[in-house]
């Protein structure tokens, strides 16, 4: 619930600002793909192998490629439960888009469990085609 709530915050604030809208394409634990990267996807053959890498089990979600782009986060894989990553926002800045997202880790004061998980979250914005940019969000 409080994932939902976030990302309904996000978007709301997103709009206010005059930002593009995103949307939550796939958002986990259990990625696949076990180690760290960004990705940018523009096109449905990279779309097609992104996909096939992160979750060959479960069917693809449609993008409209010719207006929308996909922007994913994917932490790689982690000792225990408590990591998380969301992808928070987007801004312009001098002709880049700017990525911000926000790693959550699991507290050092409280029992985590002990297994692996590799979380990730893809969301789909506005196609764009200049140059883009991931940096962890301000707290």
């Amino acid at each position: 619930m409080k994932v939902v709530i976030s990302v309904l915050l996000a978007v709301a604030l997103q709009a206010a600002a005059g930002q593009p809208a995103m949307k939550t394409i796939d958002k986990g634990l259990d990625s696949a793909i076990d180690d760290a990267r960004q990705v940018v996807v523009r096109t449905p053959a990279d779309w097609a192998k992104l996909w096939q890498t992160h979750s060959f089990e479960r069917a693809r979600p449609n993008i409209d490629f010719s207006k929308e782009m996909v922007l994913g986060v994917f932490l790689g894989s982690r000792p225990t439960a408590g990591f998380t990553v969301d992808i928070v926002g987007t801004r312009q800045e001098s002709g880049t888009l700017i990525v911000e997202y926000r790693e959550t880790r699991p507290s050092a004061d409280r029992a985590s469990a002990q297994i692996l998980t590799s979380p990730y979250h893809l969301v789909s914005v506005p196609r764009v085609d200049g140059d883009v940019k991931f940096e962890p969000a301000v707290k």
